[in-house]
């Protein structure tokens, strides 16, 4: 397009009509696409695997150049639950949800999943030998989370007759645990008994806490 101005001819740009090009042709001259950076609300998710939050700080209104502010920080989802279960009714060697102790993971991820466990037995006049036993179970997949066995409490004794013997124990459970989706994750206990008898056994999961630490 060509026109004139005080004698002289000026030629103005003519666009590429290329769908790739980003400009507009209008009669009024060039229109310039503009980009403007907008952040989230504090845990506010734009999808179910995200895990960052991006700040976004805009420039001041007719700042020039516009200088816009950009930052992430780590913002994992988490959890806990705690419960008790006890063991007296249960048969031997059978794994029992302790009730209450049950999370879920909301998404996929791999997840830090921790289980601060106690473990109680009573037992009166009689050789014994005996363990508490607890684990993390994943109940959506119907399997063990790998590495987390555990024994609470390990004993072998010879109360005399009338003489009540009462013990408690404590563990641990942990493992960075990978899930597809949405998981449901238990403490399960257990009580096994070579000898004797007891009675009241129990077992409690404390805190039983999830941490995503990556999608």
């Amino acid at each position: 397009m060509a026109g004139s101005c005080c004698g002289s001819v000026r030629v103005l740009p003519r666009l590429d009509p290329a769908p790739c090009n980003a400009l507009t042709q209008t009669a009024s001259g060039l229109l310039v696409p503009r980009t403007a950076v907008q952040g989230i609300a504090l845990g506010v998710a734009v999808s179910a695997e995200r895990s960052v939050d991006v700040d976004v700080q805009a420039p001041a209104g007719g700042a020039c150049p516009e200088t816009w502010t950009v930052g992430a920080r780590l913002t994992p989802v988490s959890g806990q639950a705690s419960g008790s279960v006890g063991l007296q009714g249960a048969p031997y060697d059978t794994w029992v949800a302790v009730t209450g102790a049950q999370v879920t993971l909301p998404e996929a991820g791999v997840y830090e999943v921790i289980a601060d466990m106690q473990g109680g037995v009573i037992m009166v006049g009689s050789v014994v030998n005996a363990y508490l036993a607890a684990r993390l179970f994943d109940v959506t997949a119907n399997a063990v989370v790998p590495l987390t066995v555990r024994t609470i409490l390990l004993f072998a004794a010879t109360p005399a007759a009338g003489v009540t013997h009462t013990l408690h124990g404590n563990a641990s459970a942990a493992a960075l645990y990978q899930v597809a989706g949405p998981t449901t994750i238990r403490v399960e206990g257990l009580k096994h008994v070579d000898s004797g008898t007891t009675t009241a056994e129990a077992v409690w999961a404390l805190n039983t806490r999830y941490k995503k630490v990556a999608d």
